[in-house]
């Protein structure tokens, strides 16, 4: 993996733990066993019997299958491990060798999604689930085990855990999903397709950084007229048609929270581009079911230079649009 990449995803981990109060968990490790680390791990596998096996810290980010066993050194209150997987994939999460005291109000809940500063991705406007089936609760399950898939490339496990060397091992696999939807991207450049068939769903490809994106195809039910036309205009064409992209920027992982940036209605070949100086840019792919769907588009991270320049800190003046 790239320096700049490996450096970028790390200082993404510390983001997290710092909204999410959990930084005083960090813990140290040797530089063979870097967190991220496992992205590259597919050149250590020999075989496809091989299974990666490591220790799972209280804070953590797993990009790779395997096996992850925490074992509580001391009272742990709030842990949280954030899987990721690549755009075309779901996550399977399965919980082993539990030894916990549910009594004692330790917990292991699996998350259909992440969940950062409050803030949930997908959405409950994005997701298919209602909010209370995307929970999977060791504690509350009737099985000896408990597991979870993922309706999307990220899922979450949040526990706590009292006593001295009370546990579990988390097993985690990836699966093939032929229709990716709701996708966390991994880097800050890259390219994707998101094509909907048929299917009522909203779709949103999330990239944790300031970006500028280029839309080169767009085939939607419905055409309208051939031009980008930003969301601070007054114009009501898109929202009302049933089958439109829209463009969001904002700090947070909410797309229901995010302000939009630009809407679009019509197919086009071309190539349309914005730049979108939000913590977050979005994609985001809303079809009506009554057609086949398909945006394609590329992003790329914004230079320092070309961030937005601001007096005041509010969105609406750190989120601008070229």
């Amino acid at each position: 993996m790239p320096l700049l990449l490996r450096a970028q995803l790390l200082l993404f981990l510390i983001s997290l733990s710092s909204w999410m109060g959990l930084s005083r968990y960090i813990e140290d490790n040797e530089p063979s066993d870097g967190l991220y680390s496992l992205l590259s791990l597919e050149q250590k596998r020999e075989s496809e019997d091989f299974i990666f096996r490591r220790p799972l810290r209280c804070l953590d980010m797993l990009a790779t299958e395997g096996l992850f066993t925490f074992v509580a050194s001391q009272p742990q209150l709030a842990c949280a491990a954030f899987v990721i997987a690549e755009p075309s994939e779901v996550i399977s999460l399965e919980l082993f060798d539990v030894n916990i005291d549910c009594n004692a109000g330790d917990f292991i809940k699996m998350f259909d999604g992440w969940v950062l500063k409050g803030e949930k991705f997908p959405s409950n406007l994005d997701h298919p689930l209602p909010m209370h089936q995307r929970y999977t609760d060791y504690c509350s399950s009737t099985a000896a085990g408990a597991s979870s898939r993922s309706a999307q490339n990220v899922a979450m496990v949040f526990f706590r855990i009292h006593s001295h060397d009370s546990g579990f091992t988390l097993n985690v696999k990836k699966l093939h999903n032929p229709f990716p939807c709701n996708i966390m991207s991994q880097s800050p450049e890259g390219s994707f397709t998101m094509v909907m068939p048929h299917q009522r769903r909203n779709c949103s490809f999330s990239i944790i950084y300031p970006v500028e994106i280029r839309l080169t195809e767009l085939s939607l039910g419905q055409a309208r007229s051939n031009e980008l036309v930003p969301q601070r205009q007054v114009w009501s064409g898109c929202s009302g048609s049933g089958d439109y992209v829209e463009l969001l920027g904002g700090n947070g992982v909410d797309t229901s929270h995010m302000s939009p940036v630009a809407d679009l209605c019509f197919s086009h070949s071309g190539l349309a581009q914005m730049k979108i100086g939000c913590d977050n840019s979005v994609v985001r792919l809303v079809s009506s079911g009554n057609y086949i769907n398909r945006v394609s588009f590329q992003y790329r991270l914004l230079e320092r230079s070309e961030l937005p320049k601001t007096q005041e800190n509010s969105l609406d003046n750190f989120c601008s649009v070229e």
